[in-house]
């Protein structure tokens, strides 16, 4: 990623689901934005036709582990077999460990074979303390140039999600960010 581009990554952790993948894809879709979408294999393997949506559709597929597991809790060994049971599903080469945790050792074991994804623009679409309006907020204020920007493919956020997603691409658009996805290289 390029600091210097006027351009944003937008990014959409732990789907499908059926609640909230379709209205993301036609939001994304409608607005002719690109997106990658950081999936759990689990939801991968009982949605497969939402995955195959997502890649039709032309978005970038990235693996949240299996089960949406927290890196703490688990050895290199654990964390990793849960990774790589995701890839039998979403076939990517991204991975973003859930909740941006990940001890160094699973971190330096993942990265000989993945591109480990983070980011820098936590919307907290998913927070029951926050409305619409303050996650629109949280992109006005925090987007950069080069900014990862990730919201959540989830029930804890649709509802704030109807609202907020295309009201956030529109501002963005409206200060002249392009949307990019990850060089794979």
């Amino acid at each position: 990623m390029d600091h210097r581009d006027h351009a944003v990554y937008l990014t959409f952790d732990d789907g499908p689901i059926p609640e909230a993948t379709p209205f993301i894809l036609d939001v994304l879709q409608r607005e002719d934005v690109k997106a990658t979408f950081f999936m759990v294999g689990d939801n991968v393997r009982k949605y497969p036709d939402l995955y195959q949506r997502i890649v039709d559709e032309g978005h970038q597929v990235g693996n949240h582990t299996h089960n949406h597991i927290g890196s703490l809790r688990h050895t290199i060994r654990e964390y990793s077999y849960n990774v790589e049971k995701a890839n039998a599903y979403i076939h990517s080469r991204l991975v973003r460990p859930p909740h941006g945790w990940m001890r160094l050792g699973q971190y330096a074991w993942l990265s000989r074979k993945y591109k480990i994804v983070m980011w820098d623009l936590v919307t907290r679409d998913y927070s029951k303390w926050l409305t619409a309006d303050d996650v629109v907020n949280n992109v006005k204020r925090y987007a950069r140039n080069g900014s990862i920007i990730t919201f959540h493919d989830s029930l804890k956020s649709i509802d704030k999600l109807r609202t907020a997603l295309p009201e956030s691409i529109r501002w963005l658009k409206e200060q002249g960010y392009a949307f990019k996805i990850f060089d794979m290289r």
